[in-house]
């Protein structure tokens, strides 16, 4: 076998091989892609008055009183990775085990992991777990792609942003439900900025 081919075949075998880690690496992962690019507004159920749409690439919202996207299948222990995109004034958040109407306050039937840089009370604005866990200081999310990474396991819930841990919270008021993205005012009940998801996925634990 000559050099040529010798590192053809090379190159041939260590490509075959990188495809077969690559598929294992996918396969039995357990994740489940809700939204990827412009595609699942069908996995969601739709609250409240927001804009909700497909657009560049994602799923956007930036009109309306306040709306959230539901799941439609309930989870109890899981991770959670989203990214995102936000403006200066979005105020947005992922709500974890809804059970009830998203849209009251997040400690009266869920969980919220909050997306609000311009939040009145800074302590529980973006990165922190309303209510439960505070940011201090406080991480700003606006006008980039940001990835939460959160994860509810039994009483246990903790939030990392873009690889940082921002909130660590113990609480057993609720066990299951589905989660939440969220659009809604902004800071004195304003216009809220646009919200922008690209990439939402769930694995349960």
């Amino acid at each position: 076998m000559n050099r040529k081919t010798f590192v053809a075949a090379a190159l041939l075998s260590a490509g075959i091989g990188l495809a077969a880690c690559t598929s294992m690496g996918t396969m039995g992962s357990g994740w489940e892609t809700l939204i990827d690019g412009a595609s699942g507004l069908d996995n969601f159920t739709r609250m409240g008055d927001a804009n909700w749409r497909a657009e560049g690439g994602a799923i956007v919202a930036d009109k309306g009183k306040g709306g959230f996207l539901l799941t439609k299948k309930s989870y109890k222990d899981f991770e959670i990775r989203a990214e995102f995109w936000a403006e200066d004034t979005t105020n947005s958040g992922i709500f974890l085990r809804v059970t009830g109407n998203p849209a009251m306050a997040a400690s009266a039937n869920s969980y919220e992991v909050n997306i609000f840089d311009q939040r009145p009370d800074p302590l529980y604005g973006t990165g922190a777990i309303v209510g439960l866990s505070k940011v201090n200081p406080m991480p700003k999310a606006a006008g980039k792609w940001n990835v939460y990474e959160i994860t509810a396991k039994g009483s246990q819930l903790t939030a990392k942003l873009n690889g940082v841990q921002t909130a660590s919270a113990q609480d057993s008021k609720f066990v299951q439900g589905p989660f939440a993205l969220q659009y809604g005012l902004g800071a004195k009940d304003i216009q809220g900025g646009v919200i922008k998801f690209r990439k939402v996925q769930v694995r349960e634990l």
